[in-house]
């Protein structure tokens, strides 16, 4: 499938899942609906993986990597989403994903050495620019609620929206090793959900909280839409794309989701932007234009093709 359509299928998908959490707030404890999406996602992979002839097994050096990939991307990362949606709208979480573009290089660069270009920098900025235009009025409102006396709850929201890009970043990161190891990004995919599952399903125990049936069938049309579609297709579609043009420019997804939730929101949540907010999803998208416009290649010289066909035909 060609990149663009993967990173389009990924953008699309993760640009509705921010609002469809909601549907899994209320009855049933942020972390057991974390377990029940990707204890169902995990679970769907496996059964394409045994369809497909492929074997479960993996070394345990991969195993390692897989692990920490699933504790960061599905399991912390998860955890602090669906808790900061309880005090924080969708979308403001949305936003602060974008700072992914930030944390992916850098993070890139502490543990690989991976140098940081400026045009990374430069598209980084622009893109928190635009995002912070997006929901200035939000943030405005919300910091002058504090200001007041209002609960503290929404600047731990934010916090908490913050650990989970650090950790999504984190495990982005270590997609490159895992890749190092095994080039099926199904069956990888599959064991790093169910490790993340593992994790939260424990911390759920030690907690103390309950195992909560799903309580209607918005919660589980939503839990299968977040399943299949935002945890199998759009997380296959996304680690696909870190293979193919790495993680420093896969993450411009994070970009594009919170214009793509402010979109959704338009439609399903009566939100009304002005001007500022127009401008900030510009912004946003005028920034992964240029994240991702590679420079052009340097044309062949006539004098250089001759000599490489000499180096072919000589004995």
């Amino acid at each position: 499938m060609p990149t663009s359509v993967l990173f389009i299928i990924a953008s699309l998908i993760w640009g509705s899942t921010f609002w469809a959490i909601t549907l899994q707030l209320g009855e049933v404890p942020p972390s057991v609906s974390v377990v029940y999406r990707f204890a169902l996602a995990s679970a769907t992979l496996f059964a394409i993986c045994i369809g497909r002839g492929h074997k479960l097994q993996l070394p345990w050096r991969t195993q390692k990597w897989l692990m920490l990939q699933g504790v960061a991307t599905f399991g912390l990362s998860y955890i602090c989403t669906y808790q900061a949606e309880e005090v924080v709208v969708s979308g403001l979480v949305a936003v602060l994903f974008a700072l992914m573009v930030f944390w992916t290089p850098l993070l890139g660069h502490i543990f690989h050495g991976t140098p940081i270009a400026p045009r990374t920098w430069s598209a980084g900025a622009a893109a928190i620019c635009g995002v912070a235009l997006l929901f200035y009025h939000s943030i405005e409102t919300a910091w002058r609620d504090m200001q007041l006396g209002g609960s503290g709850q929404f600047l731990l929201g934010v916090v908490l929206a913050l650990v989970a890009t650090i950790a999504s970043s984190a495990g982005s990161i270590v997609v490159g090793k895992i890749r190092a190891e095994s080039s099926n990004v199904m069956l990888t995919t599959a064991w790093s959900m169910l490790w993340g599952t593992l994790l939260v399903g424990l911390y759920v125990v030690l907690t103390g909280q309950r195992f909560v049936a799903p309580p209607t069938l918005t919660y589980t049309l939503g839990l299968i839409y977040l399943s299949l579609f935002g945890s199998v297709i759009a997380f296959l579609a996304y680690f696909t794309l870190i293979n193919r043009i790495g993680p420093q420019k896969a993450v411009y997804i994070g970009v594009i989701t919170p214009v793509l939730s402010v979109l959704l929101s338009i439609q399903l949540e009566n939100y009304r932007p002005g001007p500022v907010e127009f401008l900030g999803m510009f912004l946003c998208l005028a920034s992964v234009a240029w994240a991702l416009r590679a420079p052009a290649a340097k044309p062949v010289q006539p004098q250089t093709l001759n000599n490489a066909n000499n180096a072919i035909e000589t004995p």
